[in-house]
């Protein structure tokens, strides 16, 4: 039997163990918390639809989170898996090129220049956005050589920029006032705590769509994984294919860290540890990866709020530990093929 045939096989197993494994973690957030809820309860809460104080705390806290933890994790995995498979590298993540840090930049000129104040809750996704496509434009501006595109080029080119964008929010945290030193450092930590309904329907509109979307490409992308030069002889439009692919990576990037702040290693672990189990083929990786990364940040987020409960940990924190944890425990147990 083909490799082929053995993937198409193994595709519907592969999704709904991980649809299985996103609604355990999503049940476990529910269930749990400084307040445990029992499911038995929570059950009865939902069929009651009464104003309890379990009723609140699902509705109200834990609920949004689940259903933005479910986006950003979803569009940060998404996002890595694009760009690692654009460039043929497991390390290339939205961090390395510098597109969060754009996205960064933006959200705290948004708060110290107290723009959500006028445009009111949109002015965070907005901001987030434009960081973003603005570093990922000056990205490519200075890549593109005489109608090419230096992968090398790119890379050295998005972490110097991240760099950079990760000093000039230092120096805004460094002459803000206290209020705005405080937003921009508890947005810098990370978290999902978001109660605003329209920021979070807006987080799931477009990482759904963002999923939907990035299908249309899987077919460049593995042939990608071939080189520029056995891209173009099989049809690809190499530079169109990665502008678009860019900008599709700056719009999941910028909304995600401009809602929940900035959560690292998302975008690198899953989308890392999806390929080692099915492979480079990204008709199943970049679903794995979104479905994946979804569980991933739902399961670190229920961590935050319940290791040192009643208080709560950034969620990034626990992203970063648990994700590098799995990552160095990735690397020495098996090769990822690109």
């Amino acid at each position: 039997m083909s490799r082929k045939t053995i993937l198409s096989g193994s595709r519907l197993p592969f999704f709904l163990a991980l649809l299985i494994v996103l609604f355990g973690t999503a049940v476990l957030a529910l269930c749990t918390g400084a307040t445990a809820i029992p499911l038995s309860e929570i059950i009865s809460v939902f069929s009651r639809g009464s104003e309890s104080t379990d009723y609140t705390i699902l509705m109200r806290i834990r609920l949004p989170r689940i259903i933005l933890g479910f986006a950003v994790g979803g569009s940060l995995s998404l996002a890595g898996a694009l760009l690692q498979g654009m460039f043929r590298n497991p390390l290339v993540e939205p961090y390395t090129l510098g597109i969060s840090g754009g996205a960064s930049l933006g959200v705290a000129l948004n708060i110290l220049f107290k723009s959500y104040t006028v445009i009111g809750p949109i002015a965070y996704p907005v901001s987030g956005f434009s960081g973003a496509l603005l570093v990922m434009f000056f990205v490519y501006g200075l890549s593109v050589k005489r109608q090419t595109m230096g992968l090398r080029d790119i890379l050295l080119i998005g972490v110097m920029v991240s760099f950079i964008a990760s000093s000039v929010v230092m120096l805004l945290m460094a002459i803000s006032k206290s209020e705005d030193l405080h937003g921009i450092i508890f947005w810098i930590m990370g978290s999902l705590d978001e109660p605003d309904l329209i920021l979070i329907s807006i987080a799931v509109v477009v990482s759904l769509g963002g999923l939907i979307i990035s299908y249309l490409f899987c077919l460049p992308l593995n042939a990608l994984s071939l080189g520029e030069e056995g891209a173009r002889h099989l049809g690809i439009q190499v530079e169109s294919t990665r502008r678009w692919l860019f900008f599709l990576a700056s719009l999941l990037t910028g909304l995600s860290v401009s809602v929940a702040g900035i959560i690292g290693f998302v975008g690198l672990v899953v989308p890392h540890f999806m390929r080692m189990l099915v492979g480079p083929d990204h008709r199943v990786l970049l679903a794995g990866s979104f479905l994946g990364g979804s569980a991933f940040l739902i399961l670190c987020d229920t961590l935050a709020r319940t290791l040192i409960s009643p208080l709560e940990l950034p969620v990034g924190v626990v992203t970063g530990i648990s994700g590098g944890i799995v990552f160095v425990y990735a690397l020495t147990r098996k090769r990822v093929v690109l």
